[in-house]
């Protein structure tokens, strides 16, 4: 049984899934990976399950009813990951814009004393981006400095989606406190952390734009975060991301 679980959303990957599949999971660093489909219409369930039997026990997918938002999707692997004996649960995109070499990189930032979020970094020394729009970029790049800006939260990289957990994090995060399910999602997780005590760390990675499919970004989910980050902050203030005691 691995300590390693890669949680993947899916939807309308079609073009990506198989070759991320095998790319993933014919790593020397030994994962298994759970996609998260929400009923994509073209199919990309039906690969995945041609694939478990090549990869049996490491391969894993669970199919929801329609498209519920990309917060929600990994808040179901994370409970999925928890019913089980992970220690390391991972964010990943099916694009190829995450380098799945890295996976290690950010299971060695977890391992540091005290550590609950290791993040792949754009934002920091050696990382970068690479085939973005300027446009886009200087959106992700404003939306970071404006997290900083507001909650004070160390972090350069604020709305990465290239993610290692620790188990112990996601033990003690109420998830139904997460009140986001789009772009400010990474925000609000990595909020949320820092709020209960554990420490953020940032390796740097490059990140490249998606090659195959199209992108699920819209203003809409922009304006989720720059508004949601407000209201984050102040909820940050008036109570905790923790569970309750059990009594």
């Amino acid at each position: 049984m691995s300590e390693h679980l890669v949680i993947m959303p899916t939807y309308n990957e079609k073009e990506n899934i198989e070759n991320i599949i095998r790319v993933v999971l014919q790593l020397d660093f030994a994962v298994h990976l759970l996609i998260v489909d929400d009923s994509s219409p073209d199919g990309t369930a039906g690969i995945v399950k041609q694939l478990q039997t090549e990869f049996a026990g490491r391969l894993f997918i669970e199919e929801r009813q329609g498209k519920l938002g990309l917060g929600t999707a990994y808040i179901h692997g994370f409970k999925w990951a928890l019913d089980s004996t992970y220690q390391y649960i991972y964010e990943m995109d099916a694009d190829f814009s995450h380098p799945p070499e890295q996976l290690q990189n950010l299971y060695k930032a977890c391992q540091v004393e005290g550590v609950g979020v290791g993040i792949g970094s754009r934002y920091v020394r050696g990382g970068e981006v690479v085939n973005w729009p300027f446009k886009r970029l200087l959106m992700s790049r404003g939306a970071s400095f404006y997290v900083r800006l507001i909650t004070f939260m160390p972090v350069a990289d604020a709305t990465a989606g290239f993610v290692c957990y620790k188990r112990s994090f996601l033990e003690k995060l109420d998830f139904s406190k997460i009140q986001f399910v789009g772009y400010a999602f990474q925000i609000e997780m990595k909020f949320a952390a820092w709020q209960l005590g554990f420490k953020l760390r940032e390796v740097p990675i490059t990140f490249k734009d998606r090659v195959e499919g199209f992108s699920k970004m819209s203003s809409a989910i922009f304006n989720e975060a720059f508004f949601g980050v407000i209201k984050m902050r102040w909820k940050g203030w008036t109570q905790s991301y923790g569970r309750l005691p059990q009594k």
